[in-house]
This record gives C-alpha cells, sequence and structure tokens, in this order.
C-alpha cells in the first residue's frame, strides 16, 4: 500500500487531500494510469513527487509497500 497526497486543483477533483492505494502494480506510470481513470485527472497537469523528492519522468521508476506519492498542481513562478 502506498499513500497518497493530493494538492491544490488535484485535491479538488479527487474531493479529498489524500488516500491509501493498494498497489497493483509497482510502476509508477501504471499507478499515475489508475489514478486518472478513477478521478479523470487527464486534463490537469501534475507534478508528482516520490517520497518527498520531484519526478522528472515517471518511465522505469518503482513504487514500493510504504511510498509516498505526492500529487501536485503546477507551480507558478515569480
Amino acid at each position: 500500500m502506498i499513500s497518497i497526497k493530493y494538492f491544490g486543483a488535484v485535491a479538488e477533483a479527487t474531493k479529498r487531500p489524500s488516500e491509501n492505494l493498494e498497489l497493483k502494480s509497482s510502476s509508477l506510470e501504471d499507478v499515475l494510469k489508475e489514478l486518472h481513470l478513477k478521478y479523470n485527472l487527464k486534463n490537469i497537469p501534475v507534478k508528482l513527487a516520490l517520497n518527498q523528492e520531484i519526478i522528472n519522468s515517471t518511465e522505469g521508476v518503482q513504487v514500493k509497500k510504504n511510498d509516498e506519492l505526492a500529487v501536485l498542481p503546477p507551480f507558478a513562478g515569480g
């Protein structure tokens, strides 16, 4: 099981600030696909942080039990 935290527009779309998810796959790409299907997030650009480190590409990234995934809205510069 992994812990997922949602922020900003993503939290609004999911109607929750966080949840725990049973792993059906250890691939971060598969976890993201599952979340997109569950919450229809395809229209919301997101950044991801796995265990508090920003992930620039999901390709080849594996998640494991007790990992924490943060799904963040785009960052604004200024």
